[in-house]
Parts: structure tokens; C-alpha cells; sequence
């Protein structure tokens, strides 16, 4: 074997144990590998996603429920539309896919315990009555924000309608 395809398998070698290393260490973080383990102490049990369901059998799916960041604001003006009181920071909302209506649907409502869209965001412009949501009312962050607790960055004078006081 001549110096340069030695040198190369070394290279070779290097990159291997840099890779398996950094898989071990990654698993570690993520609580996969394995703890070493005290002599004496009894073994650590792994338990697997499938919570011991058997392979030749389904796991029933677990409905998902968005957690509250907060309770649901008051509204402070008559047709104010309602605040998000959970995190929206991961939602994809594009012109094929709403992740909002995952749980607020007609459909997906009484499952996920969200509140249903409004009847009005079925209603076009001229006021027809749609079998879906209305395109101009599709894209939910234009008028509902996540609701938070940052303090007013500039001073007003603003008063909640006197009907919702």
C-alpha cells in the first residue's frame, strides 16, 4: 500500500469515528442511548413509542389538543375579532394549507374542544353563502393575533366600548 491511498484510509477512518461520535453524543442528548448503569442496580427499562401495543396491531390515535398559553381575553370594541390564546409560532398558513383549521373546522371542532370558525368567514364579499371558508377571510392572522402580556410600548388613552365594560 503506498503512502497517499494509507493516508486516505486514515482520512477515511477519521471521518468515521468523528461521525459515530457525534450520533453517540446526540443520542445522549435525546435520552436514546442506553445509561451505563451502576453495578447492583436493576436495568433500565426501555420503553418504545408504541407504548407496548404489538406490531401486528394499530395504536389508537390520541386527539391533539392545543394548550392555552392563556385564558381568552375580553374583547375591547364591538366586532373585535377574538385573540389567539395559544402559540401560533409554528403554523403554516399558505394558500393550499391552514394549520388553524386542523382544529377549528366545522368538522374538527368538538374534537379538539377549539372554538368553530364563525359563520361570517363563509360569506364572499357580495354576501353568498359558501360551502368553505371564504378566500378573503382564509388567511386567519389578518385580523386574529396571538394575545400576550408585553406592556403597551407607547401610552394611549383608550377606553373599552362602554357596552363592554
Amino acid at each position: 500500500m503506498n503512502s497517499r491511498s494509507f493516508r486516505h484510509l486514515l482520512q477515511d477512518l477519521a471521518r468515521v469515528a468523528l461521525a459515530a461520535g457525534l450520533i453517540l453524543v446526540g443520542a445522549q442528548q435525546h435520552g436514546l442511548a442506553a445509561e451505563p448503569q451502576a453495578s447492583g442496580s436493576a436495568p433500565v427499562k426501555m420503553q418504545g413509542l408504541r407504548g407496548g401495543t404489538p406490531l401486528d396491531q394499530d395504536n389508537a390515535p390520541t386527539p391533539i389538543r392545543q394548550e392555552r398559553d392563556h385564558a381568552p381575553s375580553d374583547r375591547d370594541f364591538v366586532q373585535q375579532p377574538p385573540l389567539i390564546p395559544h402559540t401560533i409560532s409554528s403554523y403554516q398558513i399558505t394558500k393550499n394549507y391552514n394549520k388553524c383549521m386542523d382544529c377549528h373546522s366545522f368538522q374538527k371542532s368538538k374534537d379538539s374542544g377549539a372554538t368553530k370558525v364563525s359563520v361570517t368567514h363563509f360569506r364572499n364579499r357580495d354576501g353568498q353563502e359558501l360551502d368553505n371558508i371564504s378566500p378573503r377571510r382564509y388567511f386567519c392572522t389578518q385580523c386574529h393575533v396571538p394575545q400576550t402580556d408585553a406592556k403597551p410600548l407607547v401610552g394611549n388613552t383608550f377606553q373599552r366600548a362602554r357596552g363592554l365594560q
